[in-house]
């Protein structure tokens, strides 16, 4: 059970939620991170009182502190900030709400100092994971995932006596906005179009991996990296409903699912109060009111991201860095409308294509892997 919390980006979707499920738990705030957003960052320290901010930048550090009256807590900017939000002394929990690389060296901060990380970025699995892992293993910190589909499998594994019990794991996917349409009606899609997600309401560019299915990808390699799986055991099916939120099989041929509300309240809370369950702001599920469940396969000839995350969740190595860092300069150009929304994909098979492959990577070579990558995207 979490006493006190430090959460890496606060003013986000993830960071928002995890703040109202700590307004019904007895759990302090140690430390806020945030972007550019110092307005709602000053809410948030008037109601929780964290004695350590950090904001990406400095002009928004120096915006947050002339909002903010004395006595203001430490205020903090950039990587350094970061760190120290994550290695702070009194807080037993890190949650992991950043956007991207960023996160990286944050999450490896915290379980040098055997701190619980509640991981909802996924890249950092993505592009490091089995040195993620070994941090973990090396210091006695626990990770417990935060995104729905592995909150789920873990909460179906929590019976589990070994992986040599599970068959396979199987994710479940809304399929997001553009789900049966073909490649030449997404042709011509916009970016407003992209994020308009039927079911969760998240930021912009997890929206927009939604869309091309790349997001589904990254979590087919983080579920690798967490349960120490090959890709053939994980899976994928388009649930539309985003009632089940992944599903476990086991070789006895029992299958395990987690049901619920499409509400990240609820996988937040679990990640906080594990082991224990406590009662929880989001609303229940009804059963008898929510709508039939449904089940489809994936579509890798209309979604290339997918099929390319599939590729490299196989082919492992430096290549997974290289695939997620031009995915989020690849993603980034088209928030901006610079590219239409296949260039997506094939600015990720570019980067592939361009930068060198290292099998047993460094975290100095993942991040070369990640830097060169952007490059490529941007050319």
């Amino acid at each position: 059970m979490t006493n006190t919390l430090s959460i890496l980006g606060s003013t986000g979707s993830i960071g928002r939620q995890t703040l109202d499920v700590v307004r019904h738990l007895p759990i302090r705030v140690a430390a806020l991170t945030a972007g550019t957003n110092a307005a709602r960052m000053a809410e948030q320290v008037r109601e929780f009182h964290p004695r350590l901010v950090c904001m990406a930048t400095e002009a928004a550090a120096r915006e947050l502190r002339d909002l903010l009256p004395d006595p203001r807590p430490e205020i903090l900017w950039g990587e350094e900030g970061l760190l120290a939000a994550a290695s702070i002394d009194e807080a037993d929990t890190v949650i992991t709400a950043v956007v991207g690389m960023v996160g990286l060296r944050p999450t490896l901060a915290a379980l040098e100092r055997g701190k619980r990380i509640g991981l909802a970025n996924k890249e950092t699995m993505v592009c490091a994971g089995e040195l993620v892992m070994q941090t973990a293993r090396a210091h006695g910190a626990e990770i417990i995932p935060v995104d729905s589909e592995h909150s789920a499998i873990f909460q179906c594994l929590m019976g589990s006596h070994g992986r040599e019990e599970i068959k396979r794991l199987l994710l479940t996917c809304s399929g997001g906005p553009f789900f049966g349409k073909t490649r030449a009606e997404l042709a011509q899609v916009t970016r407003d179009d992209a994020l308009r997600h039927p079911n969760w309401k998240m930021g912009e560019k997890i929206t927009i991996d939604c869309a091309t299915l790349m997001n589904k990808g990254l979590e087919v390699i983080e579920a690798m990296r967490l349960y120490e799986l090959p890709p053939e055991q994980v899976d994928v099916v388009i649930h539309r409903q985003s009632i089940v939120h992944s599903l476990v099989e086991f070789v006895d041929g029992a299958m395990l699912a987690q049901l619920g509300v499409p509400d990240m309240r609820i996988p937040i809370q679990l990640a906080l109060t594990y082991p224990n369950r406590t009662a929880n702001p989001a609303p229940g599920l009804d059963l008898l009111s929510c709508p039939p469940l449904s089940f489809a396969a994936p579509d890798p000839e209309t979604f290339p991201c997918f099929a390319i995350a599939r590729a490299v969740a196989k082919t492992g190595g430096s290549a997974c860095a290289v695939m997620n860092g031009a995915n989020e300069a690849a993603v980034a150009k088209f928030l901006r409308r610079e590219i239409g929304f296949y260039d997506i994909s094939d600015l990720v098979q570019r980067a592939l294509d361009a930068v060198p492959f290292v099998a047993e990577p460094s975290l100095d070579e993942i991040l070369e892997a990640d830097r060169l990558a952007r490059r490529a995207v941007l050319a």
